[in-house]
C-alpha cells in the first residue's frame, strides 16, 4: 500500500478527518483493489493469525491501514467466535474515531451480537457505564442494521442513560439509531420523542426521514 501512496490526496483526505491521522492517500477504490489482489494472493489469515494481521495493521500511522484491518474483520465476520468482541473491543477504543467504531459497530459488533445474543447484556451495560464515548456510541449504534429484528426496548433504554449526555457524537449517534428504527417502526419512534427528555439535535436527527416523508 505503501508504494501507492499518493501525497496529493494524503493531505485533503487528511483534513477531512480533521488531522486526527495520517494518510497514504489512496482512496477507497483503490485501496479496496489492493487488499483483494493481496488476499487472492495469500488468502485471509486464520485463527490467530487474523488478529495478529489486524492487531499489527492498526497500529500503522496511516488510516488506510486500520481500513484494511476492517476488511480482514468483514471477511471473517461469520465464522468469528464469541471471543471476537475483545479484539473489537480494542479496535473501538485504539485510533479512535467516527470512521472505524461505526464500521465496527454496524457490523463486527452487529454481527457478533447477531450470533451470540448472550453478549448483549453483558457488553452494552459495561460500555454504557464506561468512561469511553466510543463504547457508548457503539452501544448505541450495534442495532442499525437489524430493522425489524431490533430489541426496541434495549435501544430506548441505552438512550436514555446517556439522553444528557454533552458529547455530539453521543447526540448524533442517538439521533441516528432513532432515525434507522423510524424506517421499521414509526409510531414508536415518535412516541419515544415525544416521551423523553433529548437533545435538540438527537430529535432533529430522530425525526429526520419521517418528517421528510410527511405530505407537505
Amino acid at each position: 500500500m505503501r508504494s501507492h501512496a499518493n501525497p496529493e490526496l494524503a493531505g485533503p483526505m487528511q483534513a477531512y478527518m480533521r488531522d486526527q491521522f495520517a494518510f497514504l492517500g489512496i482512496k477507497s477504490p483503490a485501496r479496496t483493489a489492493l487488499v483483494r489482489q493481496f488476499l487472492q494472493e495469500n488468502g485471509v489469515p486464520e485463527n490467530g493469525e487474523l488478529d495478529k494481521t489486524v492487531r499489527v495493521l492498526w497500529v500503522q500511522p496511516e488510516r488506510e491501514f486500520q481500513y484494511a484491518a476492517l476488511t480482514l474483520l468483514g471477511k471473517t465476520s461469520k465464522t468469528a467466535d464469541a471471543s471476537r468482541i475483545e479484539l473489537v473491543e480494542e479496535l473501538i477504543t485504539t485510533k479512535s474515531w467516527w470512521d472505524t467504531v461505526d464500521e465496527l459497530a454496524g457490523h463486527a459488533v452487529g454481527e457478533l451480537f447477531t450470533r451470540f445474543p448472550e453478549l448483549i447484556p453483558v457488553h452494552t451495560q459495561r460500555w454504557m457505564a464506561s468512561d469511553s464515548m466510543w463504547l457508548q456510541r457503539t452501544a448505541l449504534l450495534f442495532q442499525l442494521r437489524y430493522k425489524k429484528r431490533t430489541d426496541a426496548a434495549l435501544l430506548f433504554e441505552l438512550i436514555r442513560q446517556c439522553a444528557d449526555s454533552k458529547e455530539f457524537f453521543i447526540r448524533k449517534a442517538i439521533g441516528w439509531a432513532l432515525r434507522e428504527y423510524s424506517k421499521t417502526d414509526e409510531a414508536a419512534v415518535r412516541r419515544f420523542v415525544a416521551e423523553t427528555a433529548l437533545p435538540p439535535l438527537s430529535i432533529r436527527e430522530a425525526l429526520k426521514y419521517v418528517d421528510r416523508r410527511k405530505p407537505q
